[in-house]
């Protein structure tokens, strides 16, 4: 069985914590694919065209995995690419929560795609797009929570 695996998100920014996750997925399945939010409610920093251009160059070197945007509901993305399984980072307890109901309503809407929960490595569990966002704006240094080229992009879109 070939065993593709989705990882959804908005990645505004992609940091180092889902990079991490990418990267432990794609020793685990025979195909990862970062699935870029189009559709979201909240108000990125960066437009779509820019996120999946800055998670494939970030991500270039894993040779099974691809980024792709995405639309819609997310089984059905899956659906479309042939895609068993979604991957979902949980950073803490307080994760878990939203991450279980959103579980749960996938497998209602799709029961033949399952969802897998990843931890990041330890040094990772704290960082969050929001909060490298907030200390982009305030003018902090994000050097060790992204990857150089999203720090030179983020540090581009500051208004200050």
């Amino acid at each position: 069985m070939h065993n593709i695996a989705v990882y959804p998100g908005t990645f505004d920014p992609l940091t180092n914590g889902h990079s991490d996750l990418v990267a432990r997925a794609a020793r685990l399945f025979d195909e990862v694919v970062v699935a870029v939010a189009r559709d979201t409610a909240k108000r990125p920093v960066c437009d779509i065209d820019q996120r999946v251009a800055l998670a494939r160059r970030v991500l270039a070197d894993m040779p099974n995995v691809r980024v792709e945007p995405f639309s819609g509901l997310l089984v059905e993305f899956c659906r479309s690419i042939g895609a068993n399984l979604v991957i979902r980072g949980l950073r803490a307890v307080s994760d878990f929560e939203y991450e279980f109901q959103l579980a749960g309503m996938n497998r209602r809407l799709a029961p033949e795609i399952e969802t897998i929960f990843l931890t990041p490595a330890e040094q990772y569990a704290f960082i969050s797009s929001t909060l490298v966002r907030e200390i982009v704006a305030l003018g902090g240094d994000v050097s060790e929570f992204v990857h150089p080229e999203v720090k030179r992009v983020l540090e581009g879109k500051r208004c200050d």
